[in-house]
């Protein structure tokens, strides 16, 4: 996983007020301390000033922060900070940052980030920030990370509605409520984000982790959309104040405020350009995960709309969400992994989103016999002939197959799947590309118990890896989804010995 919390060197870090930093130095009774370490994100933001206080409990258990006689740290190059707060490492904290002449983010969104009354800015290249820029995040000490983003100032400004005010059980809620909102896994606003404009370089970051960093890009990437945004700080202002009246985003807006709709897709294509500017297939392949589980959430947002004019509630809509680090892509397409994968009678996987029996997948069930392949060394699979029961529905697939293919040399940890496209559906008639959506990588450390997928919403990638599996044998199967939502059977078992 991405490191929780990146520990910054250099940084002077000091507690107490001026007066009498010697004599604090000096003294013999050394009071505890708790660090509390994490980075801030949106892009990268560096020598942004960074305070840190306790939140603590009045009589009536009302939770507001507790401010302490000390210095604003700043962020280093990479976003990250180290705090020190006075006493044990216990409760939480609220930790905020602001922004001076001194602050700097480095421009995440391609090609560039407009500026109002100022030239654009490239990927990767820094933008100032304007005085009323701020981020807030909260988080257990004993944790002792915290990370500063779009999303968690969003969670602080929904927990602060709480009648406890910015209590434990008030944050934890928000956070899970913002999860929820963008179709992010359970605990991803824990996640440090990582830099966009340096993904070639971060071999081992996840899926998850950067659907986080693009939902937070997306909110810089409205800006360029849109003449009524000036700044990032314009488009923070107007979500933290919907969120602020009514606990909600809207939905689908109403032409004035941001739209829950308008973040996630401009997180869908944040994800689809960045496929471009990775020169890494590993990379790739998991950008084009994210942009599937954007594309679906967003469709998700579309339905409920149809269905319900009232905005994304305080409980959060947990439809179709991405759950589980990594594992699943969140989609209305049926694609959610299935646990019983007898591959030669396949009788589990016959379960289409259509409302009829002749809607079960626009593909697979294809003859997988092949080998699954990691850096180079091929593990061979189990072969078995497919007897495909016939369902009479009007789909099957054929050959997403699993092959012999290194390209890279990638993480012994990791297993480099390929397959072929199907031409036909089960009933033989012929299936377009254009009929394809995308597929489903199954996979577990059982071959009757595949509980772990990824979805991939395009019909040109013929290659997936799977990264961070643990010691032992995985198995894996691949099915076709279509662009009527529908989904094949799973293909035949391959292995890899890890």
């Amino acid at each position: 996983m991405f490191p929780a919390a990146v520990l910054l060197s250099g940084c002077g870090l000091d507690i107490s007020s001026d007066d009498d930093t010697t004599s604090t130095q000096s003294s013999v009774t050394t009071e505890p301390t708790v660090q509390i370490a994490g980075a801030a994100m949106k892009g990268v933001i560096q020598q942004g000033l960074v305070v840190a206080n306790r939140l603590i409990a009045d009589k009536d258990g009302y939770y507001s922060p507790q401010r302490q006689a000390a210095k604003p740290v700043l962020t280093a190059d990479d976003g990250s900070y180290e705090w020190q707060l006075r006493g044990k490492a216990e409760g939480w904290a609220l930790v905020e940052l602001t922004a001076d002449s001194g602050t700097r983010m480095i421009c995440d969104v391609v090609p560039q980030c407009d500026q109002a009354g100022g030239a654009p800015v490239a990927f990767g290249q820094t933008m100032p920030l304007d005085s009323s820029f701020s981020l807030r995040g909260a988080g257990d000490l004993r944790m002792e990370t915290v990370n500063l983003t779009p999303l968690t100032h969003l969670a602080v400004t929904l927990a602060e509605r709480s009648g406890d005010g910015l209590s434990p059980v008030a944050i934890s809620n928000a956070y899970t409520t913002v999860e929820n909102w963008f179709g992010l896994p359970a605990g991803a606003l824990r996640l440090t984000p990582p830099d966009l404009t340096s993904l070639d370089e971060m071999t081992g970051v996840t899926a998850d982790a950067i659907q986080v960093a693009i939902a937070n890009a997306a909110f810089l990437a409205l800006v360029n959309d849109n003449t009524q945004w000036d700044s990032i700080s314009d488009v923070l202002t107007d979500v933290t104040s919907q969120v602020s009246a009514t606990g909600q985003i809207s939905v689908m807006g109403n032409g004035t405020n941001v739209a829950l709709a308008d973040l996630v897709s401009a997180a869908a294509l944040q994800s689809s350009e960045l496929q471009n500017a990775v020169d890494s297939s590993v990379i790739s392949q998991k950008l084009v995960v994210v942009e599937y589980r954007n594309v679906q959430r967003f469709k998700t947002i579309a339905d409920v709309n149809e269905e319900s004019d009232t905005g994304v509630a305080d409980s959060g809509d947990t439809t179709e969400q991405a759950t589980g680090g990594d594992e699943t892509a969140g989609t209305d397409a049926g694609s959610s992994p299935d646990s019983s994968t007898d591959t030669s009678t396949d009788t589990s996987t016959d379960t289409s989103t259509g409302s009829t029996d002749e809607q079960v997948a626009g593909t697979t069930e294809p003859d997988t016999s092949g080998d699954v392949t990691s850096g180079g060394e091929t593990s061979t699979d189990t072969t078995t002939d497919e007897t495909v029961a016939d369902t009479g529905t009007d789909t099957e697939t054929s050959e997403p197959v699993t092959e012999t293919t290194p390209e890279e040399t990638v993480p012994a940890n990791t297993a480099l799947l390929s397959w072929t496209a199907p031409l036909t559906r089960e009933n033989g008639v012929s299936l377009a590309m254009g009929e394809i959506a995308g597929f489903e990588v199954v996979y577990g450390n059982s071959a009757e118990n595949l509980d772990q997928s990824l979805a991939i919403g395009d019909a040109s990638v013929d290659e997936l890896l799977v990264d961070e599996l643990t010691e032992g044998t995985w198995y894996f199967a691949i099915r076709t989804l279509d662009t009527d939502g529908n989904r094949s059977r799973l293909s035949e078992v391959v292995y890899k010995q890890i």
